[in-house]
């Protein structure tokens, strides 16, 4: 089995992410042109697309696609913690 699946990401769902897409080139594209993604309901914190969101919003994938050669999985995790924190 693999970290992946051993330790998920550990996502507290605080849009935060969602509010800031500009903020990232591989993101960028989600913008509805303020910085918050154009899926993002600000009324329920949700994705109104979450089921099919694109793999960039897919943190397990992401990384299992891009980076999981670069990255252990929780140095990866504690990479993103400290981007979250600086949102």
């Amino acid at each position: 089995m693999n970290a992946v699946k051993n330790k998920p990401f550990p996502c507290n769902a605080c849009g935060k992410c969602c509010r800031n897409v500009h903020l990232s080139e591989q993101t960028k594209f989600l913008d509805r042109g303020d910085g918050i993604c154009h899926h993002f309901n600000e009324s329920t914190n949700l994705c109104n697309i979450y089921e099919t969101r694109p793999l960039v919003c897919r943190v397990e994938q992401y990384y299992q696609t891009y980076l999981s050669d670069k990255y252990k999985w929780d140095d990866f995790i504690k990479i993103n913690l400290e981007i979250c924190e600086k949102l």
